[in-house]
């Protein structure tokens, strides 16, 4: 979503995408940007997102529906082969050697491959953060991402595991901002967090992956954290979980490189995707 500036006048444009069509919505907004725009743009953006979301609030009815049938020991055995997937993929997109196999050996049966000992060591932990972040039950906040990062991080790098960088850092062509600027920028991300509980979950979860990498307080970790606030996000009110899959990590980063609302849009369809069979009541 964009603001558009006419010759005499602004407006709000959006494009996406409905029944294989790319649809576009503008909204006038006169001939000064309004001093509310931020209510305006988000108000606009639930208009245009409607359908949207009542297919993300279908998933979850029926995703609740399905759930409840499972006895509580196969809920478990589907947990953590939920882990297992998720510690895969995110530690995976990191550059770790651990395939899918041997992440189940390690989480599963205690069994550790033949590989480089800070990969084992990170899967285990990894694993561990993702059930703490699942089972939360405090709000988000700076304390809190930084124990899922110490966690993580603890037995492998001791030295920047549970804190902020304090120095510059590059990611491709992005220049992450300047250390010097980061308490300010967690404050105001877990500021805009507390104050965005009517946003549907889903894109909640979206808009906080990437406001979160945008930021990029760790030296190391951030996408593995940047993920585990999506789990957080999507546990805490009752969504299926999504999996950003190592396979799909190119279109991943793509859309990490475009604008906020573009990344927002690309994981609304990669979720309903996902769940596409939550749509109907089985």
């Amino acid at each position: 979503m964009n603001i558009v500036k006419h010759k005499d006048y602004y407006y709000l444009a959006h494009s996406f995408r409905k029944e294989g069509r790319v649809m576009h919505r503008e909204k006038y907004l006169g001939k000064e940007i309004p001093k509310n725009i931020g209510e305006i743009r988000e108000k606009f953006m639930q208009e245009c997102m409607e359908d949207v979301i009542k297919k993300l609030k279908s998933i979850k009815n029926n995703f609740r529906k399905e759930w409840k049938r499972y006895p509580n020991s196969v809920k478990k055995e589907m947990l953590i082969d939920l882990s297992i997937s998720f510690t895969y993929n995110t530690n995976a997109i990191e550059g770790s050697t651990i395939t899918l196999e041997e992440t189940e050996e390690i989480i599963k049966n205690k069994i550790s491959p033949n590989k480089p000992l800070r990969d084992v060591q990170e899967t285990i932990n990894h694993s561990k953060a993702f059930f703490r972040a699942l089972n939360e039950k405090k709000e988000l906040s700076n304390n809190l991402i930084m124990q899922w990062h110490e966690e993580i991080f603890r037995d492998t790098k001791a030295d920047i595991a549970g804190k902020t960088r304090d120095y510059l850092v590059k990611v491709g062509s992005y220049v992450a901002p300047d250390w010097q600027d980061l308490n300010k920028l967690m404050k105001e991300f877990i500021g805009w967090f507390g104050k965005s509980k009517s946003m549907n979950p889903v894109e909640l979860a979206a808009r906080a992956h990437y406001k979160f990498e945008k930021i990029h307080p760790f030296g190391d970790g951030n996408g593995r954290v940047g993920r585990l606030i999506i789990a957080y996000v999507l546990k805490r009110n009752r969504y299926p979980l999504l999996i950003i899959e190592y396979k799909r990590r190119k279109a991943y980063y793509h859309a990490l490189g475009k604008p906020e609302n573009d990344f927002v849009n690309f994981f609304l369809r990669r979720y309903i995707s996902a769940h596409k069979k939550h749509l109907k009541y089985r």
